[in-house]
């Protein structure tokens, strides 16, 4: 790069560019040259009303670039008096992307864009006029046109920091510069220095102001002349970017507060002294535009004077994708929160800056950014990011804040519509709808309920809609000024953001391109305003404009862009249908000649789709819907009606009989929504029908009645669904295929005024203002219940553990329902006034409810009519203002309490019999206060019972002693409306407040510098939020449901993910610490979350903690104090021997050590390994071997077993890998059988079926070799972490590997020995095509060449031991080996491919005696060599497809490919083929090549091996089959046999003589053992079988093998007469577990959602579904054998049933009695999850030797399993893991568990001892036979046989 010293000190742009010739630069219209007098010399000048069509522009040429890096623009101007101006100048970031600044006084705001930044220019006046005043009055300069007295102006932008600050990028260099319209200008330059230009050369020297400090004066070819003893100030004006104005409008460049004798550079703040700061924030600062127009309330802060202290709220992130958006609202919730106190964040705000109204995010220094190195002071900004960022300049120590930031994030919301329920939209793919929620645009998946936000708009969003490919878009938002904001859909950001001067925008329409919105709505004037913007550029960063506008006195109710011309519109409304166009800038209509139809009220529009948009007009149909009834077909080219018909109500001919709905006259039906596509139009109407017509309207083919009216149809681009919105708020769509409807979304019509949590079964209970308490799943967000009442509901509560729930009403009636039975328990009709608050105790023991005349009501809830205890009056404060939690109950269930009886006094009362225990008057608790100080709010802290929460009317909280009645702390300035909602974290560690409709997260103990973090995203005030039972989320209602993840670190910190196993027993014993009262209280909510601390321990160990009665003796014992850092060892004897030399110990065991007071572990490190360059591209033949794609890598830390300790010994090998190439010899003479799968090389004796297993590799192997004398046999794999390939060299013999190579960098492709043995060839694949030679006796490399193209196959002459060939890419390698001494040279010929064959890349050779090659190719083709003249002989078409394998034996030629067809040709009359001048075909050449034989096999051959008259040989095929060929009798026999797809579940049968295996292709296979022979296979085909499972019969005549499949089907298959004998369908989901009871008598089985059905396998009924899991897949069923009167219940076997969301049920069955009853529900706390691939599973099973205990692991707070008592009610044992198990299975003998990760690694644990081993094979899937003697392992299509030894 050439040196920019050349631009130091400055760069006079003019001057670099010899502006006066024109030929590096531009000019266009009115530009000329004029002496100023003001300034004594030339300057230009430019005038012209049009910026576009006067300017100056420097380069001429777009394509060139000034290149200046100068950190500082000066621009030396005047702006024309009365005019505007635009200037433009184009800067490269340091990605070479160009971003745009302007800045013109024709601005009105400032408006951002990813390339394009537009700042307001205030021009300033000259001192002493009315302008001046004038400004000053106003407190901002001159919006506008520059007034008459505007002055030169000295304009100094730092581009570095604008750049930095509003779009977090990095300055780079100026690019262009454009000076647009009404104008004079001197010059202008670029510079690294801070110039004053009111200094001059000997005020600087006199100074000390030098260049090396940064500074300095105006350049005297730069300044303006000033007569002597006149201010350079009260000439002209000195502007400077950053601005130190009064900063109205925000973001503007104006005039700063400048007095000449503070100009003294070195006394300034200087910003500009920075070093250059690369924020790396996430996101464009264009969102933050929402709320800087909204802050009105500016405060002025003079230069000299103190910095204030000003509280700053944080904003939060609020999207549960990586992309996360922010939550804003308006100005007026942040504009005044300045007042400082201990518990709110303390910052100074820089002097220069008085903007101090603003909302601001804090970018702290250890969140990764950049610190400025010479400042002071601190610049606040304002940017959706994503987490709240604080960027500090200053050097001082860095302040504590709350962690995490953010510590909420949006993650699901329960609510549709707000200001309208007529907007929701298809994605695209059909796979997403997009609706708006109030101020929130969601996007939902329809498959997994899985939603994205779109965030910045302050009021509720009232129109959306997409662009054609649905990569745009726009929402309009309701309000006084509407605001329209365009958004990229796939990326969630903000494209663009504009207003449009109206109210009410209704209608919002993209073109089908994108490149035209057209939006309506109503003017100040209440007329209807049509605008049409341009937003061809909006995605490039480019403006959005507007194309025209029209103000017209029709009504308007939609309006949508035609599809076929962006210019086209139609709109409809009352009395009016009218066609629109757009030409010329203007837009113009014309009405649709309604005729006697012309007073209908018209609903919506829609064009007929399905045609190209080159039709004609004349051929194009609009169908327009109205509130009587009617359906217009209407000519679109001659505006006139085609066909009118009408929606009738059914005649009541019978009484319980509707008839076929008809067009006719009579009292009709309003239409509300129409949608066509290209096959039929969907209707949605006022009856609540969503009704789907043929084109023609001659009948209906499908409907579906809603609950109330269907508001909007619409139809998906593929036509294959319908979405349906209702005025209800109900969100849903059909599926036309298989006519089933789904419900999204419903929810509340107004205003949600409760909610309470079932902590249980996350069920969450709302109250509404529309009259309805609704019932949802906080996992799947469905409704589950929806009780409706006359009366309006008020407040709800759970019960903590029953599933009952109270609800208080308006009319003072509380009512107490039973869920489960969905029926009311109770009324009671004590209360007055409108209940305002309900609450149970903790203990469930007893209910309160209190109401607005002042009653208090005390119930005993633990019976089922919940009888009245007590009633007192005029205890609480009067008025409905503190419901609905008017009440708060200790977390001991001690005490109650609440406001009253009058509003400045809290009282707390006992809570079993309401006396009062103290009063509080918290009036008195200010003195200084000039107002009596009210309570509003009230909660206890659940972990410290001693201090209660007093929100005042003050907006300050209170912390009381309930002891003393003592103000323990107090914190001002909460909120700036007053605090709605409290709630306290149950370790007392958070505190939740809602104030307006902002929620805010403290640090509960107020240590912090910043102590809190505020998120915003409810449009309207919020009425209650609290934290969820498990803590691990945060709700709030209001307008509608938020739903947080709440993302506090736990109290005791986590261990690091790859430490050793820790087991850990955690029974609680007789005396237990407070808290583990705690932790029983949760275990009791079914939540099993004990976080004891956990203990530290060497890498090499496993460590077993415990609170039984421990064995010390056998074990040791260790003491851990809390204050010790150090890290204790536990001593482990070794058993039987002494102390041992050995640094590693031959057995691992699990360490015992005390529970209590446990350091956590210190976390380990992981190396990172980084993959460089880009892969080549990967050849275009089968026959190159790609290794399967793994998401796992292999485990660096586990080691294997010593040899002969081995815990279980690998048995058997099923399958064979049909990935490989090469990967099977077959050596006749000496019956060697050999071939991989996965990593390992299996040795089989054919005679026998005996297999051995070589076992040295931990990647896929690729191809195997074996030598002449078939003694040796060599192996290649993948290396592991990126490393080299390994090549294994095993003996034959023994089974030892002899030596291993690691040379190619990628995998390899082929392994060939020399005829002789006496060399080896190995060949890497296309990454790295190299042929390396090696001796056979040392393995040492003789020599290597690297070909030009990826090689395919090598081979060695069978004759000749020099002379060897490759194929490839690139044609024929005929290669040589010379030997002199002991040096070895390849010497490589390539020649290409004939000519006659094509483009064609050759993939497999053979040799033919001894001078003749046979070559295949990628399109069937098989080609004859002469090996000695290198020339091509013959060519002919041998096969269809690619020819992937080639062998030749005499004059047999054998050929194999990807069209599964085997051949066998003669090819005896080639040896009398001659040479000639080109190769030929055999037909021309009149040689004769027979086809003997083809046989047709299951896949495409990867590999063979036949003797050597070719009569009978093996071969391999992708599907995983090895098969015999014998040619004389032309038959085949599987040899091998593995599945070909991903194996998806292996069992045994009960009497182990037969195992079953299912897979992805839909198959089920059985096997016998011990043979492990393939008895029968059942194919589904068109289906995946998820799961198998035998029946419980031990007798082969009964046996059946029950599947699942993807289909939502059972199939059961009768093992004795090979036949399918029942086919059930109980789901429409993929079946994903299955079992039969433990008596055979039902089967139950799970779908993917979460419903579980039982089955009769006697006639297949459905017996029952339970849905208590439902929107949550479930992965495991299991049931036992086991009486269930010691647990509580009745019944004689027990199931489980586990679900994704970490919970499992465990039931109490007696099926022969119909029973089956809830016994147990665990619920395992998770933090989010933030992995790109899905989370681990979650697993559970019973213990065999004591079904009692249930062992589950899954994704959670840490890697473990966690062993649950049923009876105890508790977990009672612990195991913690170093990875997330994909699969464990539990023995009956010797108390194992054997555990899959994605790691690659099987670990066999002994959970009573701690011992444990590793074995690197593979598990994704792991099951013990019933008697604990073998185990299965599968990893996608492999599966291995263990013998179990035991530890």
């Amino acid at each position: 790069m050439a040196s920019k010293g050349w631009q130091h000190p400055y760069v006079n742009i003019f001057k670099h560019v010899k502006l006066e010739d024109w030929k590096r630069s531009a000019k266009e219209g009115d530009v000329s040259t004029y002496t100023d007098k003001r300034l004594k010399c030339s300057v230009f000048r430019i005038r012209g009303p049009v910026p576009a069509n006067s300017y100056i522009l420097v380069p001429k040429n777009s394509n060139q670039s000034l290149g200046l890096v100068g950190r500082y623009f000066y621009l030396l101007f005047r702006p024309a008096p009365g005019k505007y101006f635009v200037v433009h100048l184009d800067v490269s970031v340091e990605d070479g992307q160009v971003v745009r600044i302007s800045f013109s006084n024709m601005f009105k705001e400032f408006k951002s864009t990813a390339t394009w930044l537009q700042f307001p220019f205030l021009c300033g006046a000259a001192k002493d006029s009315v302008y001046e005043s004038t400004a000053k009055s106003a407190r901002h300069g001159l919006v506008g046109p520059a007034p008459t007295s505007v002055r030169w102006t000295c304009l100094m932008l730092d581009l570095q920091y604008t750049l930095s600050f509003y779009l977090n990028r990095c300055y780079s260099q100026l690019k262009s510069i454009k000076l647009c319209a009404n104008m004079s200008v001197k010059n202008m330059f670029t510079s690294d220095l801070l110039l004053d230009p009111g200094v001059s050369f000997s005020e600087a020297k006199l100074m000390g102001l030098a260049s090396s400090q940064g500074t300095g004066p105006m350049p005297r070819d730069m300044s303006y002349p000033v007569p002597k003893g006149v201010s350079w100030y009260d000439l002209y004006d000195y502007i400077r970017f950053p601005s130190e104005g009064t900063k109205l409008p925000f973001d503007s460049i104006q005039k700063g507060n400048l007095e000449p004798q503070a100009n003294c550079v070195s006394n300034q703040r200087s910003p500009m002294r920075e070093e250059s700061s690369c924020v790396n924030l996430s996101k464009l600062l264009k969102d933050r535009v929402s709320i800087i127009q909204q802050i009105t309330t500016p405060k002025s802060l003079l230069r000299n004077q103190t910095p204030m202290v000003t509280d700053i709220p944080d904003l939060g992130v609020v999207s549960t994708q990586q992309d996360d958006d922010w939550l804003f609202n308006n100005g007026d919730q942040h504009q005044q929160e300045s007042t400082s106190s201990m518990s709110q964040q303390f910052t100074s705000r820089p002097p220069w800056d008085t903007d101090d109204g603003g909302v601001h995010v804090h970018v702290h220094p250890d969140d990764g950014f950049s610190k400025h190195e010479e400042e002071s002071e601190e610049e606040f900004v304002c940017t959706p990011v994503p987490h709240p960022v604080h960027l500090s300049l200053s050097k001082e120590p860095r302040q504590e804040k709350l962690l995490p930031d953010p510590i909420l994030r949006l993650n699901r919301i329960i609510g549709f519509g707000g200001a309208t329920t007529k907007c929701a939209l298809w994605s695209k793919s059909g796979d997403a709808v997009v609706y708006p929620c109030h101020a929130i645009i969601v996007s939902m998946k329809i498959s997994s309920n899985q939603q994205r936000f779109f965030i910045g708009h302050t009021d509720k969003v009232s129109a959306l809609a997409f662009n054609g490919n649905t990569t745009l878009l726009a929402s309009a938002q309701t309000g006084s000024h509407s605001v329209v904001r365009v958004w990229n859909y796939n990326k969630g950001n903000c494209l663009a953001m504009f207003r449009i001067h109206a109210h009410s925008l209704s209608s919002l329409s993209f073109s089908y391109g994108g490149g035209i919105l057209c939006g309506v709505g109503k003017d100040s004037h209440s007329k209807t305003m049509v605008v049409v913007w341009n937003t061809q550029n909006v995605s490039k960063g480019g403006e959005v404009t507007i194309i025209a506008k029209a103000h017209t006195d029709v009504d308007i109710r939609t309006m949508k862009v035609a599809f076929f011309d962006d210019t086209r519109m139609v709109s409809c409304g009352r009395d009016n249908i009218r066609l629109w166009r757009v030409r010329n800038g203007t837009l113009r209509s014309c009405p649709v000649n309604l005729g006697e139809y012309h007073s209908l009220d018209f609903t919506d529009v829609a064009f007929e789709e399905g045609h190209s948009s080159s039709q004609h007009l004349d051929e194009r149909t609009l169908f327009a819907s109205s509130r009587s009834g009617y359906i217009f077909e209407i000519d679109y080219s001659r505006v006139v009606i085609k066909n009118v018909r009408r929606l009738l109500p059914a005649q009541q001919q019978h009484a319980n009989r509707r008839e076929k709905f008809t067009f006719n006259t009579g009292p009709g039906i309003a239409i509300n929504s129409i949608s066509v596509s290209s096959s039929f139009c969907a209707t949605g109407s006022e009856d609540g029908f969503l009704r789907l017509w043929p084109l023609d309207f001659s009948a209906i083919f499908l409907e579906a009645e809603h609950e109330g009216p269907v508001s909007l149809v619409s139809i998906s681009s593929d036509s294959l669904q319908v979405l349906a919105a209702t005025s209800t708020g109900t969100l849903g769509f059909l599926d036309v295929s298989s006519r089933g409807y789904s419900t999204m979304m419903r929810s509340h019509t107004d205003t949600v005024l409760g909610f309470s949590v079932d902590g249980i079964r996350r069920h969450l209970t709302t109250a509404s203002s529309d009259g309805t308490v609704r019932i949802w799943n906080m996992d799947s967000l469905h409704q589950l219940y929806d009780f409706v009442s006359e009366d309006s509901p008020c407040s709800v509560a759970f019960h903590p553990s029953e599933q009952v729930f109270s609800c208080g009403f308006s009319s003072g009636i509380v009512r107490v329902f039973d869920i489960s039975s969905a029926k009311m328990l109770a009324e009671h009709k004590q209360h007055r006034g409108e209940v305002v608050g309900l609450a149970f105790s903790p203990d469930g023991e007893f209910m309160y409810s209190a109401d607005s005349q002042g009653s208090l009501a005390l119930y005993n809830a633990s019976e089922e009519d919940h009888n009245v205890i007590r009633v007192v009056c005029n205890v609480l404060a009067r008025g409905t203002e503190r419901a609905p939690d008017a009440l708060t109950v200790s977390s001991d269930s001690r005490c109650l309490a609440f406001i009253g009886p009058s509003e400045y006094i809290v009282t707390i009362a006992d809570s079993q019999s309401l006396d009062e225990l103290l009063h509080v008057d918290v009036s008195i608790l200010d003195v200084q206060s000039p107002r009596l100080d009210s309570a509003l709010r009230v909660c206890f802290s659940p972990a410290s019972t001693e201090h209660l929460l007093v929100a005042t009317s003050a907006n300050k909280i209170l912390w009381v002693s309930t002891k003393t009645g003592r103000l323990l702390r107090e914190v001002s300035k909460v909120h700036k409306h007053p605090c709605s909602s409290l709630a306290v974290s149950e370790d007392s560690r958070f505190l939740l407040t809602a104030g307006h409709n902002a929620v805010k997260v403290w640090d509960y103990n107020m240590q912090l510098d910043i102590s809190s973090q505020m998120f915003i995203g409810h449009s309207q005030p919020i009425c209650q939020v609290s934290f969820s039972p498990d803590q691990l989320g945060v709700i709030s209602v209001g307008d509608a449901i938020f739903l947080w993840d709440f993302l506090a670190h736990p109290a005791d910190s986590l261990t690091d993910s790859r430490s050793p196993l820790r087991l850990s027993h955690t029974s609680a014993p007789k005396s237990v610490q407070p808290g583990a009262e705690v932790s029983r209280v949760q275990l009791s909510n079914g939540m099993p979350r004990q976080t004891a601390p956990l203990p530290s321990s060497p890498p090499s160990r496993l460590d077993i903690s415990t609170l039984d009665q421990v064995e010390q003796e056998a074990f040791g014992s260790l003491s851990i104090c809390d204050d010790t850092p150090t890290i204790p060892t536990a001593i482990v004897p070794a058993t039987g021997s002494g102390p041992t030399s050995d640094p590693r110990p031959a057995v691992s065991f699990l360490q015992v050590t005390e529970l209590v007071n446990k350091s956590p572990m210190n976390p380990g490190q992981m190396n990172a390994v980084e993959l460089k360059g880009k892969k080549p591209i990967r050849p275009d033949c089968y026959r190159h071997f790609i290794p399967r794609f793994k998401t796992s890598t292999l485990d660096q830390a586990a080691e294997a077993p010593q040899p002969g300790e081995e815990g279980i010994k690998l048995k058997a090998v099923i399958g064979y890998n049909g990935n490989g190439r090469g990967n099977m010899v077959w050596s006749p003479d000496q019956g060697l059988f050999a071939y991989s799968c996965g990593c390992v090389v299996v040795l089989e004796y054919l005679h026998t079926g005996s297999q051995r297993h070589l076992q040295g590799h931990s990647e896929e192997i690729s191809c195997l070799a074996v030598s002449n004398d078939a003694q040796t046999v060599a192996s290649a794999a993948g290396g592991s972490n990126g490393s080299r390939s390994l090549i294994c060299i095993w003996d034959v013999q023994n089974g030892t590997c002899r030596k291993t190579i690691s040379y190619h960098e990628g995998a390899v492709q082929s392994l060939a020995f020399s005829r002789d043995d006496r060399f080896f060839l190995s060949v890497g694949d296309f990454s790295d095509p190299e042929v390396a030679l090696w001796s056979s006796k040392t393995f040492k490399l003789l020599s290597n060449v690297t070909m030009s193209g990826p090689i395919h196959d090598a081979a060695f002459s069978p004759s000749t031991a020099s002379q060897l060939a490759c194929v490839g890419s690139q044609g024929a390698y005929f290669c040589l080996i010379h030997t002199n001494g002991s040096d070895v040279d390849l010497r490589v010929q390539r020649v290409k491919a004939p000519v006659e064959v094509g483009d064609v890349e050759l993939t497999a050779l053979c040799y033919h005696k001894d001078s003749f090659l046979f070559t295949a190719t990628n399109r069937g083709h098989v080609c004859f060599w002469d090996v000695n003249t290198q020339r091509c002989l013959m060519t002919w078409e041998a096969d269809e497809g690619e020819i992937g394998v080639l062998l030749c034996r005499g004059n047999r030629l054998l050929t194999g490919s990807n069209t599964r067809w085997l051949r066998l040709w003669e090819v005896d009359a080639l040896q009398g083929v001659k040479p000639e001048g080109k190769g030929c075909n055999a037909e021309d050449s009149g040689t004769v090549v027979l086809l003997e034989q083809e046989i047709m096999l299951d896949g495409t051959t990867v590999s063979a091996a036949f003797d050597n008259t070719m009569d009978m040989g093996i071969v391999g095929t992708t599907a995983g089959t090895l098969w015999y060929i014998n040619w004389s009798d032309n038959s085949s026999i599987r040899l091998v046999s593995g599945h070909k797809t991903k194996v998806n579940d292996v069992v045994f049968s009960a009497d182990e003589r037969h195992f079953a295996t299912c897979s992805e292709d839909g198959s089920v296979r059985v096997w016998s053992l011990p043979s492990n022979e393939l008895e029968v296979q059942f194919q589904v085909l068109s289906q995946a079988c998820r799961c198998v499972c035998w029946s419980p019969s031990f007798s082969k005549e009964s046996a059946c093998v029950a599947a699942g499949y993807s289909d939502g089907t059972l199939r059961i298959f009768r093992l004795s007469s090979s036949e399918m004998e029942m086919k059930l369908h109980p789901h429409q989901v993929a079946v994903t577990a299955m079992q039969y009871s433990a008596n055979g008598h039902v089967i139950l089985s799970a779908g993917k959602n979460g419903l579980v059905a039982v089955s009769s396998p006697l006639n297949g009924a459905t017996l029952r579904v339970i849905k208590d899991h439902k929107g949550a897949p479930i992965s495991t069923i299991q049931c036992v054998n086991e009486q269930c009167k010691n647990l509580g219940l009745e019944g004689n076997e027990m199931w489980l049933a586990v679900s994704a969301d970490r919970r499992v049920s465990v039931w109490a069955a007696d099926w022969l009695k119909d029973k089956c009853d809830l016994l147990d529900w665990l619920t395992f706390p998770a933090p989010a999850y933030f992995g790109d691939d899905s989370p681990p599973p979650s697993l559970a099973a019973f213990c065999p030797a004591d079904p009692s205990l249930v062992v589950y692991t899954g994704y959670g707070v840490e890697k473990e399993l966690s062993f649950y008592s049923l009876a105890k009610k508790q977990i009672i044992k612990k195991i913690a893991l170093p990875d997330w198990a994909t699969c464990f299975s539990l023995s009956c003998k010797s108390q194992l568990i054997a555990v899959g990760s994605k790691e690659r690694m099987l670990k066999l644990i002994k959970s009573s001892s701690g011992r444990f081993q590793d074995f690197l094979q593979h598990s994704e899937t792991c099951h013990f036979s019933p008697s604990g003697l073998l185990l299965f392992t599968v990893a996608f299509n492999e599966i291995l046989l263990w013998e179990v030894q035991g530890l």
